[in-house]
């Protein structure tokens, strides 16, 4: 069932952390040639993912449990005070994953919204205090067009990552 409007139901936002997954890694990646609906991801390279990590100007963001509970409350809540509707969130130790009705607002928006205020949050809980964002450049936002997409991107979010993290406090 195709939805017969302009606006799409919900949005798929990941965001990784920086230094966590660069071009030339094993699992490709998608630069900004490549960034087509569909299109090819980069092939690995060991040779170019050296490079990079060379070229990385900070260490690699992990993310603790600490973390991880200020990234879920910041964007829960900035999903509340914009009257964007969270279908699923799932943040892991070097990603984040959202699903997120947001009655139109482009997907970029959402995206650097809900990144400006995860690292607020954590620095308002003291859980970084660092200049410089923990998160890398960009990320990606898909739009979700039909009730199957938003019901598959819920399952990935949720289903799909891995075993759930343990919360060590």
């Amino acid at each position: 069932m195709w939805n017969d409007t302009d606006t799409p139901l919900a949005c798929l936002i990941t965001f990784r952390c920086y230094g966590t997954w660069l071009h030339g890694d094993e699992r490709g990646s998608t630069d900004r040639v490549r960034n087509i609906y569909k299109s090819l991801h980069i092939e690995p390279s060991k040779r170019w993912e050296r490079h990079n990590q060379r070229s990385l100007t900070l260490d690699p963001v992990t993310l603790n449990p600490h973390q991880r509970t200020s990234i879920e409350q910041a964007i829960s809540d900035t999903c509340t005070i914009r009257g964007w509707y969270l279908h699923a969130l799932n943040v892991r130790t070097n990603h984040v994953h959202v699903v997120v009705s947001t009655r139109g607002r482009k997907g970029s928006v959402v995206l650097n919204a809900l990144k400006a205020n995860a690292t607020r949050q954590m620095r308002q809980d003291g859980n970084w205090t660092h200049p410089h964002s923990p998160w890398s450049d960009k990320g990606s936002s898909r739009y979700l067009w039909n009730e199957r997409a938003v019901a598959a991107a819920i399952d990935y979010v949720l289903n799909g990552q891995g075993k759930e993290l343990p919360n060590l406090d």
